[in-house]
């Protein structure tokens, strides 16, 4: 059984000590492939993600400018993010979205640097990987308005109908530890009614790790707990699971080839 990690911060200070040896244990485990989520600690810096690929033909980057951040961004940055998009290992522009429960960032700067940042995507033929808290009508709207192409919900904890709203819209829907949570019975139901073919899964390492490691440092290798607990919500083995999420992860981010 091989496995997809669509959403990983390996960048994270917390593995600078066993970078390597945790993508080593990923890779023992059965994941096969990893997306690095670029937005580091904001720009200047957006490369965070593309450094980590030397050396590893299984890692992919995305680049973006995350709604923490937004306030850093600048004229420089987007054409910087612009110029990096074309790296043959970028697959996605992101995280980027709108973040009100901590609001780092002002809002209409948030919504602004967000925008721009859809154009920069769909300039470049990439997906979208969106981040959103407490902000979801505010997501949609300017999705609804401004996106036309794939993307993918990282980290789902909404419910079933705002599942059915990103849907609608054309979004993979990714679950990641919070799946497991005793608690989450919403997401599990908005897991239970999105389609075989707009799964994903994703660990957001580090944070957020599945029982029975919760309260723990996340990393890919723990992916396969997710896996589990997905199937039994969706009443399927772990290995149609795997397939499923491993071809939508290959047709959505074109990580066969660029």
């Amino acid at each position: 059984m091989t496995l997809v990690d669509s959403h990983c911060h390996l960048d994270d200070h917390q593995f600078d000590a066993d970078r390597d040896a945790a993508i080593a244990r990923a890779q023992a485990a059965g994941v096969q492939t990893m997306l690095a989520i670029g937005t580091g600690e904001g720009p200047p810096d957006l490369e965070a993600a593309i450094r980590l690929t030397d050396g590893y033909s299984f890692l992919y980057a995305t680049v973006g400018v995350h709604p923490h951040d937004a306030a850093k961004a600048d004229a420089e940055t987007f054409s910087e993010a612009g110029r990096l998009l074309r790296h043959p290992k970028v697959r996605a522009i992101g995280e980027i979205g709108l973040d009100y429960h901590y609001d780092f960032s002002p809002r209409d700067v948030q919504r602004s640097v967000f925008e721009k940042q859809l154009v920069l995507a769909a300039e470049a033929g990439l997906p979208v990987v969106i981040h959103t808290r407490e902000a979801w009508e505010d997501t949609l709207a300017i999705l609804g308005a401004n996106w036309h192409g794939g993307g993918v919900m990282h980290c789902f904890t909404g419910d079933e109908r705002q599942a059915e709203e990103a849907l609608q819209l054309g979004f993979h829907l990714a679950f990641g530890g919070v799946l497991t949570f005793p608690k989450a019975e919403n997401v599990r139901q908005a897991a239970r009614i999105t389609p075989a073919d707009r799964l994903l899964i994703e660990t957001d390492c580090p944070y957020l790790a599945p029982v029975p490691f919760r309260g723990k440092r996340n990393e890919p290798a723990y992916l396969a707990e997710t896996a589990r607990r997905l199937a039994e919500v969706r009443g399927c083995s772990v290995e149609e699971i795997a397939l499923e999420t491993t071809a939508n992860f290959e047709r959505l981010f074109a990580a066969s080839g660029k």
